[in-house]
C-alpha cells in the first residue's frame, strides 16, 4: 500500500512537472518571399515552376486563395509590421519609383515613424524571443530627410556600392528604426535596401547580384561557408530556433529572393528550365525564357529552404507547437514572370499586383483545405496577438485576426481597403475597396471609377462601372465614408471632397 502511494505521488509530481513545463503559447514563423507571384507556385496552379515541398506543405495547410498585400514592397511591409493602413504611416509606395508632382501625389515616406509599434514589441513583452532575417525596407537611407512632410519631391537613394550612410545607420539614433529598435532581439540582413544587389557598384549587372557570396550586406557577418543568400538566411533562422527551441520564439524570415536581379541558383537547374516545355495555361516559359528560367531556380531555392526549416522542426518535435505562415509581399514582377490568369503585375492595383500566394501550417491544430475569405497583410499582426494570448494591446490595428478562420470558428467577412495617395509607378493615386465578389477602384485626381466582379471576371477585363450602377454607388459610398471617417488625406489636386 505504501509503495502504491509512492507511485501515485511520483506520477502526480511528474504530471505537474510536464504540465508546468509545457509551453503555453505557440512558436510563430512568418516566411515572406519578395515579388513571388500568386501563380508562381504549384499549389496555386503553376505547372511550370517547381515547388514540390511548398506544394506538399500546402496540402496539409489552410491555403488562402484571396490573400492580398499592397502592389509594392514598402507599403506591404509597413502595413504588415504595424497592422496599419498606408495613410497612417505615410508609406504609399517605394519612393524611388514615384512619378509626377506634389499636387497630384502625396509623396511617400520611406521610414516608418517611431510612433508606430511593430508586432515584435508586444510579442517581446509576452515572452517571445524574436529574430528578423532578410529584407526590412521600412527605414530610408536618410530618415532625417523625412521630417519635413509632406515632401515636395520623391525621396532618393545612394548609388549602388555606396556605404556613406552606414556609420550613421549603426548609431543608436537610427537603429531605433531597425529591427532591434522595433522589438526584435536579433537582425540578420535587414536595412533600407530593397534588393541585395545594392552592395555592389554594378548592382543588377554584377555577377553576384548580392545573392552569391560575398553578399556585401553590412548587416550580415561573412562566414567561410557562405555561398547563396537564401541558404544563409535559412541557416541563421535554424540556428536561432536551435538556441530558443524551449520557446516561445518568433522568426520573421523575409527572403530577398526572388526579387531582381535574377541570378540563377546553379547552371544545372538553369539549363533544366531553359529546356522545359512552356505552360500553355499560365503562359509561363513562353517568353523571356532566360529571365524566367533564372527566376525559377530562385523559387526552387526558396522551396528547398522552407523544407529545411520544416525538417528541423520535425527533428526537434516542434511542429505541433509551431505555426508557420508562408506568403509574398506583392504580386509578380512582370520583368521576371507572368500569369494569364490575372491582370497586371507588381506596381499595378489589379489582382496581378496585389494578390499573393499564402498558406498557414500548424500540424495537428489546423484542418487542411482552402479558404476563399479575402485576407490582407494587416491581418497578421492581430493574429499574432491572438496566438500569443495578448489581450491588453491598445494600439490602432486596421486588420482582423484570422485565427477564427484557422480554427473553423465564425468569422464575419469585411470589406478590404487600400489607399494609394501616391502613384505606384504604374497606376495613378487611387482608393480600392474589395467587398464580397466586387472590387471598385476610384482614382483620386479625376474621380474615375472601375468596377469588377472578381468571381465572374478574375482577370478584370470588363469594367462594369457604367452598367452596375447600384453596386457602384453603394461601394463608392462605403469607400468615401471610410476615407471621411479616417480623415484619409488626398492629393492637393484631387477633385474629390473626401
Amino acid at each position: 500500500m505504501k509503495n502504491l502511494k509512492n507511485i501515485i505521488a511520483l506520477l502526480l509530481i511528474t504530471f505537474m512537472f510536464y504540465s508546468c513545463s509545457k509551453q503555453k503559447n505557440p512558436n510563430i514563423i512568418f516566411i515572406m518571399a519578395d515579388d513571388l507571384g500568386w501563380q508562381d507556385v504549384g499549389f496555386m496552379g503553376s505547372n511550370w515552376f517547381e515547388t514540390p515541398n511548398l506544394d506538399a506543405l500546402a496540402k496539409e495547410s489552410l491555403v488562402f486563395t484571396d490573400a492580398y498585400m499592397y502592389p509594392t514592397c514598402s507599403p506591404s511591409r509597413a502595413a504588415l509590421l504595424t497592422g496599419k493602413h498606408s495613410f497612417r504611416t505615410g508609406v504609399y509606395t517605394v519612393p524611388v519609383l514615384e512619378k509626377g508632382d506634389n499636387k497630384h501625389n502625396i509623396f511617400s515616406r520611406w521610414t516608418v515613424g517611431l510612433e508606430h509599434t511593430m508586432y515584435a514589441q508586444p510579442l517581446k513583452e509576452a515572452g517571445y524571443k524574436s529574430i528578423h532575417l532578410g529584407k526590412w525596407h521600412v527605414v530610408g537611407p536618410n530618415p532625417k530627410e523625412e521630417t519635413n512632410y509632406p515632401f515636395e519631391k520623391p525621396l532618393r537613394q545612394p548609388a549602388n556600392g555606396n556605404l556613406d550612410w552606414l556609420q550613421e545607420h549603426k548609431s543608436a539614433e537610427i537603429q531605433q528604426y531597425y529591427p532591434i529598435g522595433k522589438g526584435f532581439d536579433e537582425n540578420v540582413g535587414g536595412t533600407w535596401w530593397g534588393d541585395p544587389a545594392r552592395g555592389y557598384e554594378k548592382g543588377y549587372r554584377s555577377e553576384s547580384g548580392g545573392y552569391k557570396a560575398p553578399f556585401k550586406n553590412p548587416f550580415i557577418n561573412d562566414k567561410k561557408d557562405d555561398e547563396w543568400l537564401t541558404d544563409r538566411l535559412t541557416d541563421d533562422a535554424i540556428d536561432f530556433i536551435k538556441r530558443n527551441k524551449n520557446g516561445p520564439f518568433f522568426v520573421n524570415l523575409h527572403y530577398y529572393a526572388p526579387h531582381r536581379p535574377t541570378v540563377p541558383r546553379n547552371k544545372e537547374q538553369y539549363q533544366k528550365f531553359l529546356n522545359k516545355t512552356p505552360d500553355s495555361i499560365t503562359g509561363q516559359g513562353e517568353k523571356g525564357l532566360e529571365e524566367i528560367a533564372g527566376y525559377a531556380t530562385m523559387i526552387a531555392s526558396i522551396d528547398d529552404n522552407v523544407k529545411r526549416i520544416f525538417d528541423y522542426l520535425d527533428e526537434q518535435g516542434l511542429r505541433e507547437n509551431t505555426i508557420v505562415v508562408f506568403t509574398s509581399d506583392n504580386g509578380v514582377n512582370g520583368l521576371q514572370s507572368n500569369t494569364n490568369s490575372l491582370r497586371g503585375n507588381k506596381g499595378t492595383i489589379y489582382e496581378g499586383g496585389i494578390r499573393v500566394p499564402a498558406f498557414v501550417n500548424w500540424k495537428g491544430n489546423i484542418e487542411a483545405g482552402t479558404s476563399k475569405v479575402p485576407i490582407c497583410g494587416m491581418d497578421y499582426f492581430p493574429t499574432f496577438l491572438d496566438l500569443a494570448q495578448i489581450k491588453n494591446y491598445n494600439g490602432v490595428l486596421d486588420g482582423t485576426s484570422i485565427l477564427p478562420i484557422i480554427r473553423k470558428e465564425p468569422f464575419t467577412e469585411r470589406s478590404l481597403f487600400w489607399q494609394l495617395s501616391s502613384n505606384t509607378y504604374k497606376n495613378q493615386p487611387c482608393s480600392i475597396i474589395r467587398k464580397g465578389d466586387w472590387k471598385l477602384i476610384q482614382f483620386l485626381n479625376d474621380g474615375k471609377v472601375e468596377l469588377y466582379n472578381l468571381k465572374e471576371d478574375l482577370k478584370e477585363e470588363h469594367n462594369l462601372a457604367l452598367t452596375e450602377l447600384e453596386i457602384k454607388a453603394n461601394l463608392i459610398n462605403e469607400l468615401v465614408d471610410w476615407r471621411k471617417k479616417n480623415r484619409v488625406p488626398l492629393p492637393p489636386a484631387s477633385n474629390l471632397n473626401f
